[in-house]
């Protein structure tokens, strides 16, 4: 039996890599500043702009798996291949819009660790949650996840 048939993970790490990296970067930026070299208003402007196209972006996808009638939940089984709305552009729209938080927070903090942390989350997500979703959509989704994942990029 495939190890990842009946759930991608025992743990649900996007939301503790997320929040991980968030704390992580307000606390390094609290103690141990790492300026950006630019002020004003229109740094906060389009640091909220991001994190507000983040969390536009995370909504449409929590839409598409009510809609899908699957778990958002990152260690639960699929019971649905979601191939619609933001999933047309991204195979991981949630963790893409994150990561464009994080960004806009950086803008919005004029601070290079919320910068910093947005590489070490997408490495730590991809390498702790995203192969193994992938493997949990392949076992559950067969061909079709075959034909999905080549069509569509797993970020970008």
């Amino acid at each position: 039996m495939d190890p990842y048939g009946e759930r991608p993970n025992t743990i649900p790490w996007p939301p503790i890599l997320f929040f991980g990296a968030l704390a992580s970067a307000a606390l390094l930026g609290r103690f141990m500043p790492l300026a950006m070299p630019w002020t004003g208003a229109a740094a906060s402007a389009a640091g909220l702009a991001l994190m507000l196209a983040g969390l536009g972006l995370m909504l449409w996808a929590f839409a598409a798996f009510r809609q899908a009638r699957t778990t958002v939940l990152p260690h639960q089984r699929s019971d649905a291949l979601i191939t619609t709305g933001p999933f047309q552009r991204s195979r991981n729209p949630i963790y893409l819009a994150e990561a464009i938080i994080l960004a806009g927070l950086a803008l919005y903090n004029l601070d290079w660790w919320y910068a910093l942390a947005i590489p070490a989350f997408m490495i730590a997500v991809t390498r702790l949650a995203i192969i193994r979703e992938e493997a949990h959509l392949l076992v559950r989704f067969g061909d079709a996840w075959r034909a999905y994942a080549a069509g569509v990029r797993r970020w970008l």
